[in-house]
């Protein structure tokens, strides 16, 4: 069977699959399942046409990882075919162990367990299954190999996934302020002491990238409505399972039904292996069957979370550079009481406080590092004359109130008539 097939990509036009391992990669459930979890979970509520999938993601990186090798052996850097094929199965299964709707439900299903943790689960699962071929692959994904810079263009401040998510999240919301140079940033890349430098000439794409994070972090994966959406569909959730634990039965697929009547922290998924294999068998579609057949439970905050998320009448986010004043909070926190009638207690279902934040550079966790003409190697902070860049260091948070939109009509109608 001929397996070095292509794949249409509206992003990057004709991606090929160049090895048969990669192909079976593709082919398998754990990699197959990813079409069926969104890339940037509920921000199509916001920007409709940000439909697109994990799958498609991991194949975007996967070509932009496969242009990256090329470029580096064209500039002497000598790159093996078994560590070309590795690296392309590591950034392949970079994200293999994302759940439902991505990152707004990591750690609500499974506490404490991250998605990098569940995708080592699965590549030593997958290494089982093919028979030692993703030996180098792990090593390189847990940045135990000595070519420091295989692992970099896998996880780093500049790697071919945040290079993919940025251009395709952008393409597909519409959002151009996320638009990067890729092609640029790949063809300036190099190795120099086995790390994976820029030279100097692509230091204002690398600049344009940084910004393009920021914006697209404001503008896009911290919008206020997203979180908003994001809040809720976590709150539905855990709902389900309080619900559950007190003994009623939920509609719900095996899966999801798994994870409902199970309380499994980090200590007990790692000890079940039954538990790693439910959660293969969950996707996006277990999680909106269930919202949409609970809009109709006889539970009022449950069927209120549920009917509000599919009509998309989501709740109000107000966000602040300062926290807010205890006195606003504790008025909302009454009037949600008051008008929703329910118990103190359950108080959380409906009222939200989080703070959301970003850098768009985080040089204390891992540096880009610019290769001058001269060969000395220099922070991209301090190589930019583009003072922003040293502001984008900088962590910035801001602070969000989140509640149902009749708690701001009652609030105004209330000042009304006090001002009357």
């Amino acid at each position: 069977m001929n397996k070095k097939k292509i794949i249409n990509d509206p992003v990057y036009g004709f991606v090929s699959i160049p090895s048969g391992l990669i192909y079976d990669l593709i082919q398998h459930p754990y990699i197959q399942r990813l079409r069926y979890i969104k890339q940037v979970s509920m921000t199509h509520l916001v920007y409709p046409g940000a439909l697109h999938t994990r799958f498609q993601h991991v194949i975007g990186a996967m070509h932009l990882m496969s242009l990256a090798i090329e470029t580096l052996r064209g500039k002497g850097v000598e790159i093996t075919k078994e560590e070309e094929e590795a690296a392309l199965a590591a950034i392949l299964l970079h994200d293999v162990g994302h759940g439902p709707f991505s990152h707004s439900l990591e750690h609500t299903l499974v506490e404490g367990v991250s998605h990098e943790l569940i995708s080592s689960l699965l590549m030593d699962k997958l290494n089982q299954e093919f028979v030692g071929q993703l030996d180098l692959a792990i090593t390189i994904f847990n940045d135990r190999y000595h070519r420091k810079f295989l692992h970099q263009l896998v996880s780093s401040q500049l790697d071919t996934d945040r290079m993919d998510y940025l251009n395709r999240d952008s393409f597909f919301t519409g959002v151009s302020e996320g638009v990067i140079s890729f092609d640029r940033i790949i063809k300036m890349l190099n190795v120099a002491d086995g790390e994976l430098v820029v030279e100097i000439k692509g230091i204002y794409s690398i600049e344009k990238f940084l910004i393009a994070r920021r914006l697209m972090y404001w503008q896009v994966y911290l919008h206020k409505t997203v979180i908003a959406a994001e809040q809720m569909l976590i709150k539905a959730l855990a709902r389900a399972k309080q619900l559950t634990n007190e003994g009623q039965v939920l509609f719900a697929s095996p899966a999801l039904n798994h994870f409902l009547t199970n309380s499994i922290n980090k200590t007990t998924f790692l000890q079940t292996e039954a538990h790693l294999s439910w959660f293969t068998r969950l996707d996006d579609t277990d999680i909106m069957s269930a919202i949409k057949t609970w809009t109709e439970h006889e539970d009022p905050i449950l069927s209120l979370l549920c009917s509000k998320l599919i009509r998309r009448d989501l709740f109000r986010t107000e966000m602040s550079n300062e926290p807010f004043d205890p006195m606003y909070v504790a008025e909302l926190k009454q009037a949600v009481l008051e008008r929703f009638e329910i118990a103190k207690e359950d108080l959380g279902y409906l009222f939200y406080e989080q703070v959301v934040g970003n850098s768009a550079y985080d040089s204390s966790n891992s540096k880009i590092c610019v290769l001058e003409k001269n060969g000395q190697l220099k922070d991209i902070a301090e190589a930019s004359d583009l003072s922003n860049i040293e502001a984008l260091t900088k962590r910035v948070d801001k602070y969000a109130v989140i509640y149902p939109k009749e708690i701001n009509y009652i609030l105004f109608n209330q000042e009304e008539i006090i001002n009357n």
